[in-house]
């Protein structure tokens, strides 16, 4: 503690009041500036160069070096980021598959989703930090303010514009979630009732998804997915357990399991889609029963904040004046 005590001492004597918070930005570009380089220049895994050479590939570095013929303009906002992929990209293959499902849930369905949000985090933070610095030098100028209080106010800002993009995706996906949850009994009973007319399973999927456009846009972004996929070739079956994840919907996951299974076995997706829609119908019923049953637990906090005071205030008020008055007449008296 003494020793930190004598560079608090020194650093006030040679850089003002402000020197030991100087000190610990200073550092901190530091560091930022030291690790950049490492990062944005991560040496190639050998392993990876000998796939490489076995498949006769290029790398990436190579690919750079050699021109090559684009297809489409490049020059947007992700091409930019691309350089940057190493530092804003985990490397990790299960780190970056969970982080692309979270984007998916979210709606973000580029390829630079991932990358554009690391470096929402990073720009956020590190512009909040330097507003909060420079309001703790504007705050110390105008009065004395303490070490730890400008500490505070410079690292609080940047954290919270470093958290402000997790906290944007995460809102994003629980809203997107509980809008298909909402629609999702609607789009079984079109479906069913498109089977029932004599188109199939596909068919069916094409027009649920152009009818729920307008009042459930993410659950029909998901079903024309669904539709595109199946269109393009890949299986049904992994169309729909894709689907299943990217939604991250136990009605789903459920409504994925009933089809693959009605598919395996033979049997009616007619009569699977009427059972199954019947329970979500349940199921939303309960729902609502279950907020209607919990409405008055949540007004009991309300009630009591602001009804029972006032009527404890009319029922008690005059008895206690009379009283008070009554007790300030007697002691007047002696």
């Amino acid at each position: 503690m003494e020793f930190l005590s004598q560079i608090n001492a020194m650093l006030v004597d040679k850089l003002g009041p402000l020197g030991p918070l100087i000190a610990i930005g200073g550092l901190g570009v530091l560091l930022i500036v030291m690790a950049l380089p490492t990062m944005l220049n991560k040496p190639e895994d050998p392993l990876d160069k000998l796939k490489r050479a076995a498949s006769g590939q290029q790398s990436p570095a190579e690919k750079t070096k050699t021109p090559a013929k684009q297809l489409r303009n490049s020059g947007g906002p992700a091409d930019k980021l691309q350089k940057f992929a190493n530092f804003l990209e985990p490397q990790n293959e299960e780190e970056m598959t969970a982080a692309r499902l979270k984007m998916l849930r979210a709606g973000y369905r580029s390829k630079a989703a991932v990358r554009t949000f690391h470096a929402a985090q990073f720009v956020f933070g590190i512009g909040f930090l330097v507003v909060g610095l420079v309001y703790a030098l504007i705050l110390s100028h105008q009065q004395d303010v303490s070490t730890q209080t400008l500490i505070l106010y410079t690292v609080i800002p940047g954290g919270a514009g470093y958290m402000l993009p997790q906290y944007w995706v995460t809102r994003r996906a629980a809203t997107r979630q509980q809008e298909i949850i909402d629609g999702f009994p609607d789009a079984l009973d079109m479906m069913l009732v498109c089977v029932e007319a004599g188109q199939s399973l596909d068919q069916s999927i094409i027009r649920v998804a152009k009818e729920l456009g307008a009042g459930y846009p993410a659950l029909a972004e998901e079903f024309e997915m669904v539709a595109h996929e199946v269109k393009a070739g890949k299986d049904r079956v992994s169309v729909l357990r894709d689907m299943s994840e990217r939604a991250g919907v136990p009605d789903v996951s459920s409504f994925v399991t009933v089809m693959i299974q009605s598919a395996s076995f033979g049997t009616s997706i007619a009569e699977a889609l009427r059972v199954f829609s019947a329970e979500m119908r349940d199921k939303r019923v309960m729902r609502a029963e279950e907020k209607a049953n919990k409405l008055p637990t949540k007004l009991t906090l309300g009630t009591m904040m602001f009804t029972v005071p006032p009527l404890m205030l009319i029922l008690i008020g005059p008895s206690i004046y009379g009283m008070v008055k009554a007790l300030g007449g007697g002691l007047g008296k002696f």
